[in-house]
Parts: C-alpha cells; structure tokens; sequence
C-alpha cells in the first residue's frame, strides 16, 4: 500500500516534470520583443558575389508567426543533412587488402575533413533557398557581417537549440516586416 501511494507521488511529479519542460520549437515569442536586424549597408562587388551564401527572405503580407512557422518548417528539412562525400570503391583489387583498407580510411577521413563542413553548409543554403522559394517568399542579398548576426551555418556541428530559435525568430521578423528597398535575387 505505502508503495502504491509512493508510486503514483512519483508519477504524479514526473507528469509535471514533463509539463513544466517547454519546447523551444514550439514557442512563438512577442515580436514586440525580437530584436530587429540592421539589414542596410553600401553594396561593395564582393558583397554581390557571396549572395548565394548571404541572404535572407522577406513575403508581402505575411504575418510574424507565419514566417516563423515556414522558417522553422524549412530550417527542419535542412537540419542534420548528410555529405554525398562517401568511401568509394577503387577499381582495382587492393581495395580489400590491409594496405587497400587502411588509404581508403585515411582518404575518406581526410576528405571528409577539407570538403564535409562546407559541403554541409552549402546544402543547407540551398535546401532553405528551395524550401522559402516554395513558400512564394522573395530573396535578398545582404552583408556577410549583418548576416551572421542572426544567422547560423552548421557544418559538422549543431547550433545550441535556444540560440537557433532565437535567429529564426529574427528572420521571421524580417520575412514578416516592411518589403526591402533591395533587388530581390531570385532562388
């Protein structure tokens, strides 16, 4: 009986445990409260030429919510992507010998290190540009350093849940706010 009674006390705080954790994802902040990027700068030729790398999206009668939901939405089909850089196969017979074993994971791990982070970051970028495209949102090119203020680029490594939401949440507030003076890039 004592142990019954113990049991469903230790249930019953577990139950509010778990209620009291609140998901970052599903969390939709007061606008009011995100912080409004600086997105105006004076366009240099270099700046032009790493727009496919540094830009951010904006739609004409899109509300704060609903630009974080298609960020967040997008942001989930670009997470945790995989290199195409894989171990390939030699087309001759050493392959499977100890010498054969041993190049092949020195190769593949060296590959893996100079062309894996930044492959991974460039097929996020195009997973988001494709996915935003779909949502009718517009493309606009910016400043590599107003873009890393409330942006992020993973390559081997995840960004910190809390920080991750708090940058989409910036982006939303720019997709959502006033159309920008700038020449809308396309996908």
């Amino acid at each position: 009986m004592v142990l019954s009674v113990a049991m469903v006390a230790m249930l019953a705080e577990t139950a509010a445990a778990q209620e009291a954790k609140i998901d970052p994802m599903t969390v939709v902040p007061d606008p009011a409260t995100v912080a409004t990027p600086k997105l105006d700068f004076a366009e240099t030729p270099e700046d032009a030429a790493d727009y496919d790398k540094y830009f951010y999206f904006h739609r004409d009668g899109t509300s704060f919510e609903e630009a974080l939901a298609d960020l967040r939405d997008c942001d989930g089909f670009a997470r945790g992507l995989s290199s195409g850089y894989r171990y390939q196969e030699a087309p001759y017979p050493y392959t499977y010998t100890a010498a054969g074993v041993a190049g092949g994971l020195i190769a593949n791990a060296m590959m893996s290190a100079i062309f894996g982070s930044a492959e991974k970051r460039r097929l996020r970028r195009v997973n988001m540009r494709r996915c935003m495209g779909y949502k009718d949102y517009a493309r606009y090119g910016l400043q590599k350093d107003l873009w890393q203020e409330f942006n992020f680029e993973e390559g081997f490594s995840a960004e910190e849940e809390g920080k991750r939401q708090a940058m989409l949440a910036q982006q939303a507030k720019v997709a959502s706010g006033p159309r920008p003076a700038a020449k809308e890039l396309g996908l």
